[in-house]
């Protein structure tokens, strides 16, 4: 259903801050719920944040509420995670998903790899 494909992964120094990107292709996306999920090695996978296409509303786990920001470009049909003031402890694959209302998160991305350092 939507086709989804993450970027702008890397390695940066504590306290730096990288954006990433989920371009998203297939069908419109005013019905959908977005999100980004991260997983570290041998832990379980975790809520980051979360945009509600047609409102733009937001919501964000705890562990980033005031460092990270996530966003949408309609024209691009891309959603966007700012992350700032990196930790250490945010290195994980980072990965994009979308769900209409009421359902599951069906469609994901590939994952983007953040590595931040001490």
């Amino acid at each position: 259903q939507v086709q989804l494909v993450e970027s702008g992964g890397g390695l940066v120094q504590a306290g730096g801050s990288l954006r990433l990107s989920c371009a998203a292709s297939g069908r419109t996306l005013s019905n959908y719920i977005m999100a980004w999920f991260r997983q570290a090695p041998g832990k379980e996978r975790e809520f980051v944040a979360v945009i509600t296409w047609a409102s733009g509303g937001t919501n964000y786990a705890n562990s980033v509420r005031g460092r990270f920001t996530i966003s949408r470009d309609n024209t691009k049909n891309t959603v966007y995670l700012q992350m700032n003031t990196l930790k250490p402890e945010d290195t994980a694959v980072y990965y994009c998903a979308a769900r209409l209302n009421s359902g599951n998160y069906d469609s994901w991305g590939q994952g983007t790899q953040v590595t931040v350092s001490s």
